[in-house]
Formats: structure tokens, sequence, C-alpha cells
């Protein structure tokens, strides 16, 4: 058994023991890499701590927090105005990070950074947005978030924050506004694939007009061409007809030929079922008549011609012209 005096030193001797555990195992700590130590000794900083094992005295210092060196993002989600009275939300990510060398600032000046940066956040926004319409807005997206991290890094800097970057991520305005957006947009494509449609149909027309235009004007072509044919077909026909049969005269071959073609009319109008029927003398007096009416019309035509053109008087038609 133990004496009351040996218990004691015993006890004594235990609470050293522990004491003396804790100020060997108390002294050192590690701190995470990317992230920072804040010592303070009897309440008071002392000094920051790398990353790696560390030591501190006991019993008077403590790690009374660590920070994170680390790029981080902070979501805000803003509600404003626009210059044309639209309600509108504007998530904005911004992207900070403790600066290194300043890492007491940071956590000594700020209670509160994340509120902090809320509101430099929110000042900027209703700064920029209500001077500027809804499609304004939307094309100086870009614009809006690079002001908003000038201004808070011009901000947070003194505080020991850097901005590392400010992304508008999305506006979205009431939801009837997008349906009243989307109306008009549809109203304009709508209106631009009428404006196409018409378009098209006029050149269509257009094309269609100078196709008939270029069809007529061949087909005028192959009508003159065809009648000048004609023409130096006849030309050469009365020529050869004079030179075969004696005593004939250019006259003579031209009635001949206008009865021919006189015949071959007839013989077309009877090959059809379309034609009408055409009721007329065909006996061989009335033949006889008919080409006797072709020579006097050719001779009395080239007297009317001679006597137009002052080269001989007018004279009487033949008593035997048709209608004299």
């Amino acid at each position: 058994m133990y004496s009351p005096t040996e218990i004691v030193l015993l006890i004594v001797a235990l609470i050293v023991v522990i004491f003396a555990l804790r100020a060997v195992f108390g002294s050192f700590f590690t701190v995470d890499t990317a992230h920072a130590g804040i010592v303070q000794r009897l309440g008071k900083f002392s000094r920051i701590a790398p990353p790696g094992l560390n030591f501190k005295v006991p019993f008077l210092d403590v790690v009374v927090s660590t920070m994170s060196l680390q790029v981080q993002q902070l979501d805000v989600k803003v509600e404003t105005k626009t210059k044309d009275n639209v309600f509108v939300q504007i998530p904005i990510s911004v992207q900070y990070n403790v600066t290194p060398d300043k890492v007491y600032d940071a956590f000594y000046k700020l209670s509160d950074p994340i509120k902090q940066i809320e509101s430099f956040v929110y000042n900027v926004i209703l700064g920029h947005v209500p001077k500027l319409t809804l499609d304004e807005t939307f094309d100086q997206q870009s614009q809006i978030a690079v002001d908003v991290k000038n201004s808070l890094d011009e901000s947070m800097r003194e505080f020991g924050y850097s901005i590392v970057k400010s992304l508008i991520t999305d506006i979205v305005p009431d939801e009837k506004v997008k349906a009243a957006m989307n109306d008009i947009n549809a109203a304009a494509r709508e209106r631009e694939a009428t404006v196409s449609r018409a378009e098209t149909e006029k050149m269509l027309l257009v094309k269609k007009a100078e196709a008939e235009a270029e069809s007529k004007r061949l087909q005028g072509e192959g009508i003159a061409n065809q009648r000048k044919a004609i023409v130096e077909g006849l030309r050469d026909s009365v020529a050869k007809f004079s030179e075969s049969v004696e005593g004939a005269t250019p006259k003579d071959a031209m009635a001949m030929v206008l009865l021919t073609q006189y015949f071959d009319t007839l013989k077309e109008v009877a090959g059809t079922n379309r034609s009408n029927t055409i009721m007329m003398p065909h006996t061989p007096n009335a033949l006889t008549d008919l080409m006797d009416q072709f020579r006097n019309a050719i001779i009395t035509g080239d007297l009317v011609s001679k006597g137009a053109n002052g080269n001989a008087a007018p004279v009487p038609a033949p008593a035997n012209l048709p209608g004299v």
C-alpha cells in the first residue's frame, strides 16, 4: 500500500508528465498547401504561418484561423430596373483570392468579406444598369462585367483581396417581358419571311416576263426570217419561170405562184378537222377568173406604184378586176 505522501507525489508526477506531453505535442502544427495560418500570442497577432510544419510557443501562441489562398467564387444575384422600366435579375460570379502578402489585412480588416464583396457588386450594378435600356444591357453585358471587376479590384485591394474575374452569366427579365420579346422577334421574322417571299415572287414574275419577251423577240425574228426566205424563194421561182417559159413575164409567174399558194391553202384547210368549212365557186371557169384577177391585181399594183413615184401617170384599172 502507498502512503498518502506517495500518492500525492504520483499525482503530481502524472500531472507534470501530462503537461510535458501536451507542451511537446502542442508546440507543432501544420498548415495545408495554398493556405496561411494566423498565429496570435496572448490575444495579439504574432505572425503568419506558411504551409507545412510550424512551431509555436506552448500555452502562449494560438492558431486562431487558417485562410485559403486559392481562387474562390462568389455567386451574387442582383435585381434591378433598366432605363425602360424593365425589372431584370443579373446573376454575377465573382472570382477572388487572398493576396499572399496581405493575409493580415484580409483577416483583420474585414469582419465579413463575403458581405463586403456583395455590397460592392450591388453598388456597381445599380450604378450602371438603370442608365441602360434592356437591349443595351444585353449588348453591354461583357462591359458591365469588366466594370464590376475593375471597381471591385480597386475597392478590395486595400483589404487584401484580389478580384481575378467577374462574369455575368445571364440577364433574366420578367417572364411577361420575355414572352413579349419572343412575340416581337417572331413578328419581325415573319415580316422578313413575307418580304423574302414577295421578292421571290417578284423575281419569278420578272424572269417570266423576260422569258416571254425573249420568246416573242425570237418568234418575231423567226417570222421575219421566214418571210425573207419566202420572198427570196419567190424571186428565184419567178426568175426561173421567166427563163424557162418563152414569152412569160414576171407578172405571169407571180400570178402562177399566188395561184399555187392558193391551192396549198385550200389543201391545208381541208386537211385539218379544226377549220371551218369555206364555200366558194370552184369550176374551171372560176379558176380562170381567179387567175385573171391575180394577174390584173399585180398589174394594177405595179401601175399605182409607178404613179406614186412619179414615173408614169396613173391609168384606170382593167375592166375585169374584181369589184370594178
